[in-house]
């Protein structure tokens, strides 16, 4: 498990995509009690692409259902770039066959869940 305070061992940012912005707030919380620095976000797939694309992303959390939106074009590019990822869902949501491996975070979060895929993210960096 991470310590407080303890950096993540690859300095890349993680990235959230999430649409819902008190949820959103409410991940950058956990990032800060865990002693992390402040993810790069996005609420869209056009943000979120633009950030893959632009920075060094060391893994991500994405929400599947973007307001009208899936997430499945971030999967796609995170996986065509060797970036860890998980999703996030409130439930109900069918992973498309090339990404069922993926974990799933269920919402409501709780900071144990996030902090083990965070974990995960440092383990396959």
């Amino acid at each position: 498990m991470r310590r407080i305070g303890r950096p993540m061992a690859d300095a890349n940012r993680i990235l959230l995509v999430e649409d819902d912005v008190l949820i959103g707030m409410m991940l950058v919380d956990m990032f800060d009690a865990l002693g992390l620095p402040e993810p790069a976000q996005a609420t869209t797939n056009e943000e979120a692409l633009a950030i893959i694309a632009a920075e060094a992303i060391g893994g991500a959390l994405v929400d599947i259902n973007l307001g009208d939106e899936k997430g499945w074009p971030i999967a796609d590019a995170l996986a065509a770039r060797g970036i860890p990822f998980a999703f996030t869902s409130g439930g109900g949501d069918i992973i498309p066959a090339e990404h069922a491996h993926r974990r799933l975070v269920a919402k409501p979060f709780r900071i144990s869940d996030i902090e083990a895929v965070l974990d995960e993210f440092s383990a396959e960096n």
